[in-house]
């Protein structure tokens, strides 16, 4: 019975943001493919979800990061209907490297071409604090990712990666949509972006990505922040998996509050639709 009020909750909620996104013009994605309603308790699900940890820069995270990623469960758990990211200030060592803080980067065990991503999500207030949801090309050849090298062995950012949302770390009510990727006519890095207003990111918002082959769209509450065609020169023509993490200090986490001792991202639902 729970099951069908979920599916029938599902339905809903899809007739409701379909008619909105029908009245734009948006392309619609109506078959739920993949999701988590994290409608249990304790560690996340491995069936679902990788935990990355293998530093991915000399015993570092990217971008000057400041945590080491755990499979701890302090670090990422789920109560209440909640998953729950969780850095937390202390001495932690890994792979021969210390850090001073540690946190969670999960993978989703899922990949995939177009479609639309929805997160709910209640992002943290703390200083120093980068959340973020986005997506990475399943042919990188990023070490530890959970896909290995078994879809390509190509480096960042020719595999492209797409941000549905980030947040730095000194301006809580900055959202950002990026796309990052080497542009085949100038072969050099590239990157999109667009800062939007978001102005109770600690409520739970709903944050989505609806990517097609000609178009991709960046949505908070069913509602475009940002719109880019998806074009030739960019590689967003290839399976992509989804991240989420919780990132501390680095170049859009910035300076960390001496104060600081533990901080979360919570999530309320992962649903892909295709």
């Amino acid at each position: 019975m729970r099951q069908k009020i979920f599916y029938c909750l599902i339905t809903i909620i899809l007739i409701s943001c379909n008619q909105e996104i029908k009245e734009k013009n948006l392309p619609v994605f109506e078959k739920l493919v993949w999701s988590d309603e994290f409608d249990y308790q304790g560690k996340v699900d491995s069936t679902l979800w990788h935990h990355q940890t293998i530093p991915i820069d000399n015993g570092s995270w990217a971008n000057n990061e400041l945590q080491h990623y755990t499979e701890n469960i302090k670090n990422s758990y789920v109560k209440d209907g909640l998953l729950n990211i969780v850095a937390v200030k202390e001495e932690i060592e890994m792979y021969n490297s210390i850090k001073n803080f540690s946190s969670a980067r999960l993978n989703s065990k899922f990949d995939f071409k177009y479609g639309r991503i929805d997160v709910k999500a209640k992002l943290p207030e703390s200083e120093g604090t980068w959340p973020a949801i986005w997506t990475l090309g399943s042919n990188i050849d990023e070490e530890g990712n959970y896909l290995g090298d078994n879809k390509g062995k190509i480096p960042w950012p020719f595999c492209g990666e797409i941000d549905i949302m980030e947040q730095n770390g000194w301006n809580k009510s900055n959202l950002y949509n990026v796309l990052h990727f080497q542009n085949s006519l100038t072969n050099k890095k590239d990157e999109i972006k667009k800062i939007s207003n978001l102005s109770n990111s600690n409520d739970f918002n709903v944050y989505s990505l609806v990517w097609t082959e000609e178009n991709i769209y960046w949505l908070l509450n069913n509602k475009i922040t940002f719109e880019q065609k998806n074009t030739d020169f960019m590689p967003f023509d290839n399976n992509h998996y989804l991240l989420l993490n919780l990132a501390i200090g680095g170049i859009l986490g910035g300076e960390v509050s001496k104060s600081f001792l533990e901080e979360k991202m919570q999530i309320d639902y992962v649903r892909i639709f295709q």
